[in-house]
């Protein structure tokens, strides 16, 4: 069975794709939602097409759903760094930037540079990911609080700390709720604990790395994990760079 590519950008509310087909690009848009994914699945049993190649940049949440669907499906999915997505529409030298034109861009990388398939996360792995960006959330919303104190209006003051008050003990809980997940799953337990023998690793920063990082096999040396993550430093070295 032929396996059609199929190039989809994703947004919270909707996304586009583009099936290239014999040479053509044939475009589609859905709902972000369930009742988009079945007008997808649709689409493509009418164009005949019952196995796709299907890419998507890494956006967070915004794929993941749809993700999880068409692997589901049997589909093969990539999800794939953004970066990598630039870099190869900066090769083909294109300046607009639309819905319509990203899926296609998309689906070309996929043909050409054929990613490597994903494997959705364990549903161990997406609880902690919700809870760790969850408690991420309260503390940027604690942090909003605290700097108005120094300029509200004495009548609020009080309303302000009873709210930081109150994100503090939302955010222990929802830290013994991640405490409580790790340890009571003995794949996540026996990464954390290796994650710990490292000294330069923060005990906060763990969660994270398991959250976010859960498939840390695939990376055969630190470089490619602080590449994928978009760290690595990127030399630049010209004439023009050069202080005369």
């Amino acid at each position: 069975m032929s396996v059609e590519v199929l190039g989809i950008d994703i947004s919270k509310q909707k996304f586009d794709a583009a099936l290239l087909v014999d040479g053509k690009t044939k475009h589609k848009a859905c709902k972000n939602s369930a009742e988009g994914f079945e007008a997808l699945r649709l689409w493509l049993e009418k164009q005949g097409i019952h196995k796709v190649h299907a890419c998507l940049e890494d956006t967070g949440n915004y794929g993941e759903d749809l993700a999880i669907y068409l692997y589901e499906a049997s589909h093969v999915v990539s999800i794939v760094n953004p970066a990598r997505i630039k870099g190869f529409g900066q090769s083909e030298l294109i300046r607009t930037k639309t819905d319509k034109i990203d899926a296609a861009l998309i689906a070309r990388f996929c043909q050409a540079m054929k990613p490597g398939e994903w494997m959705p996360p364990t549903p161990a792995i997406r609880s902690l990911r919700a809870l760790v960006r969850r408690v991420d959330s309260l503390i940027d919303m604690r942090s909003q609080e605290k700097n108005r104190l120094s300029t509200a209006h004495e009548s609020i003051v009080s309303l302000i700390k009873e709210h930081i008050a109150y994100l503090d003990q939302e955010i222990e809980k929802i830290r013994r709720q991640i405490n409580d997940l790790i340890g009571q799953d003995p794949n996540l337990k026996q990464r954390k604990e290796l994650l710990d023998s490292i000294p330069a690793i923060g005990k906060a920063t763990i969660p994270h790395i398991l959250a976010e990082l859960d498939d840390l096999e695939k990376f055969k040396h630190v470089r490619e994990m602080v590449s994928f993550i978009g760290l690595a430093p990127k030399e630049t070295l010209s004439c023009k760079s050069r202080k005369s």
